[in-house]
């Protein structure tokens, strides 16, 4: 046994130990990164401002109840605050260690739990998905006939485990009952999403038709369920505990999990949708998923809660090339790759060109120009496409109950937004606060 599988043993037995310490205590205090003044890394404190009232005038106009924010370069946090209320109903001030849905957000994590296998040789980008389910060994497609017809077909060539990471696999999501997508439908009839275990969800989908043809378009999906299911199935531990001993434990995050435990109940965020009206009206717990209960299937496509610094200790991690104060999850390749846009060409759209078109009105990659897709992330592959004010191979993602975050590593910097609004608000505050942190960097030398 070589020098490297020697210290991942041992790095994963004590964090076995570790985590059982925390479950025992109700889990390890996350320390959070060091402080620091703006002016000392680049960032004009006035300007900063303009962050903190924006949040605050999104709680004063009643668009979202509270929030936390945070934001942190070279490894320190230069500012941190929380606004609003935890919840309307119980009038109490949002803390700023608040327990948040982060949904989708849970994504980028399934990845780095994914490339942690990967780093041990367990699996290879281009390997058939089917080597490690093969309950998809007879995926078939759904298309529609020249009558506009449902009709079913065996897929022309296995997915790949770079196209289940990227959401070019094919799969469907099920999220809503789409009578224009077949797959979708029949997801949604079928209830994968409620499935009582990951065995379960990958047996149902196992029976349900794909999206598309494997490779040939991007669509949210599955996936990262999916993925989840193979983490179990190749470290031989349910996905919670693989993420507490692999992830969380590692890295001092210890309100992160698949549930909220009872203790921390006073922590959670009240989470809403909003009326006609555009009212906040209160969501009730279980109405998608309780997660004051331990889930039956744990969802590594938005199964988890997370606070805001225990994110920025994963953002940090990454940022760092994979450790975090000496402890080592992934290798800086492995980061790299993970970062890097796997998206065909034809996919990505940029100032010298546009994506191509497969169907009527259906591109490829729905987002906006200059975007791709890493593993698991969003990468911004040309900026000045999309307009947006990030560094190059800046990359992130965002969950539907309103949280958000993105890590630039060319500015060395990173932040994280979390609301708990379903769909979040208006045209995007993950747009709104990149433009005024890049703003108020002044000095992006410095």
């Amino acid at each position: 046994m070589n020098g490297a599988r020697l210290r991942r043993k041992a790095i994963a037995f004590v964090a076995s130990l570790l985590g059982c310490a925390a479950a025992a205590t109700g889990g390890a205090v996350a320390q959070p990164l060091p402080h620091t003044k703006p002016e000392a890394v680049g960032f004009s404190s006035p300007k900063l401002k303009k962050l903190d009232e924006t949040m605050q005038a999104m709680v004063d106009k009643g668009h979202v109840a509270g929030a936390v924010t945070l934001l942190a370069r070279h490894g320190r946090i230069v500012q941190t605050a929380a606004f609003g209320k935890r919840g309307l109903e119980a009038d109490d001030p949002m803390p700023a260690n608040a327990i948040f849905r982060i949904r989708s957000e849970t994504k980028p994590v399934t990845g780095v739990a994914m490339m942690i296998l990967y780093d041990e040789g367990r699996w290879k980008l281009d390997d058939p998905v089917s080597k490690y389910v093969p309950e998809f060994a007879n995926l078939r497609v759904a298309t529609m006939d020249s009558e506009g017809r449902p009709v079913l077909k065996p897929i022309s060539r296995p997915p790949t485990m770079r196209e289940l990471m990227t959401h070019t696999a094919g799969f469907a999501y099920g999220i809503a009952d789409d009578p224009s997508s077949p797959a979708d439908q029949a997801y949604y009839k079928a209830s994968v999403l409620q499935s009582e275990s990951l065995d379960q969800l990958v047996r149902k989908v196992s029976d349900l038709p794909m999206f598309a043809e494997p490779g040939t378009l991007w669509r949210y999906s599955i996936a990262a369920d999916i993925q989840g299911y193979i983490v179990e199935k190749l470290s031989g531990q349910s996905l919670p505990v693989f993420m507490q001993e692999r992830i969380f434990t590692p890295l001092g995050m210890g309100d992160t999990a698949f549930y909220v435990p009872e203790e921390k109940v006073g922590r959670l965020a009240g989470l809403y949708d909003a009326d006609p009206a555009g009212r906040l009206v209160p969501v009730v717990e279980g109405s998608w998923r309780d997660v004051t209960r331990p889930p039956l299937a744990p969802s590594g496509g938005g199964g988890l809660v997370s606070t805001a610094h225990d994110f920025a200790r994963f953002a940090q991690m990454l940022l760092n090339g994979g450790d975090l104060d000496g402890v080592r999850i992934l290798q800086p390749e492995t980061v790299a790759l993970m970062r890097l846009n796997q998206l065909p060409p034809s996919f990505t759209v940029t100032t010298n060109g546009t994506a191509n078109v497969l169907q009527p009105s259906q591109k490829p990659f729905p987002f906006a120009a200059g975007m791709g897709y890493g593993l698991d992330v969003a990468v911004a592959v040309d900026p000045a496409a999309s307009g947006a004010p990030v560094g190059p191979g800046t990359f992130g993602w965002g969950g539907s109950a309103g949280t958000w975050f993105w890590i630039d590593p060319v500015n060395d910097l990173f932040f994280i937004g979390m609301i708990q609004r379903l769909g979040g608000v208006g045209s995007g505050l993950d747009a709104t606060t990149r433009t005024l942190v890049y703003q108020a960097l002044e000095h992006p030398d410095q």
